[in-house]
């Protein structure tokens, strides 16, 4: 699973790259939500930026993280890619409002509760699939989760979809690449910890 992540003015400047190069309009008025990151921690509830389509286009925008629950109570914040198209709450949103959380890593714990963070070594940020929808208070998205690879398996028995860079515009905008997509394995992350940093000491 995915709850809590970090985006910085490395985030920001690497949404740039991947914007470099869509509809004027869109990449200007995108460049005011790129703008407002700054160094933080995401919780479930709180608003992120995000990339999503806008006709044959991509866009950086703010959405809310976190799905309504059935009772109007509590919030959900990942979906499994392995039963998303069954289930109603998701089904719409992955075939027509998928989106890219970009992130410079993110938090998972273990079963003892340290707390470990995951990035990549060959990249400056991470890429990770959601879908959205739409509420009467604006947009919600939720992380996409799939099964953990070597690199998360010792942590935990999950992890986000992680994108590569050339799979951002076809999870957004190509529903036949993005059914591929859906089932992929992510690339190998690295870890750090508190705990181990501390012990080394």
């Amino acid at each position: 699973m995915c709850g809590r992540y970090y985006v910085d003015d490395e985030t920001a400047r690497e949404i740039e790259k991947v914007l470099r190069h869509v509809d004027e309009r869109l990449r200007q008025q995108s460049m005011i939500s790129v703008k407002k990151i700054a160094a933080n921690d995401i919780h479930p509830t709180e608003q992120a930026p995000v990339l999503a389509g806008k006709g044959s286009s991509v866009y950086c925008g703010w959405q809310r993280w976190g799905f309504r629950g059935f009772h109007g109570k509590q919030v959900i914040f990942n979906a499994r890619c392995e039963s998303a198209m069954e289930k109603s709450l998701f089904r719409d949103s992955i075939r027509h409002n998928r989106i890219v959380l970009p992130a410079t890593y993110f938090y998972e714990w273990n079963r003892q509760k340290e707390k470990h963070t995951f990035y990549r070594q060959d990249t400056p940020i991470l890429f990770m699939a959601g879908c959205c929808r739409q509420y009467e208070d604006g947009e919600r998205f939720v992380i996409l989760t799939t099964r953990a690879n070597a690199s998360m398996r010792p942590v935990h028995e999950r992890m986000p979809l992680i994108l590569e860079q050339n799979e951002i515009v076809p999870w957004i905008l190509n529903d036949e690449r993005a059914k591929e997509i859906l089932h992929k394995t992510p690339c190998l992350l690295e870890r750090t910890s508190e705990y181990e940093q501390l012990s080394l000491f």
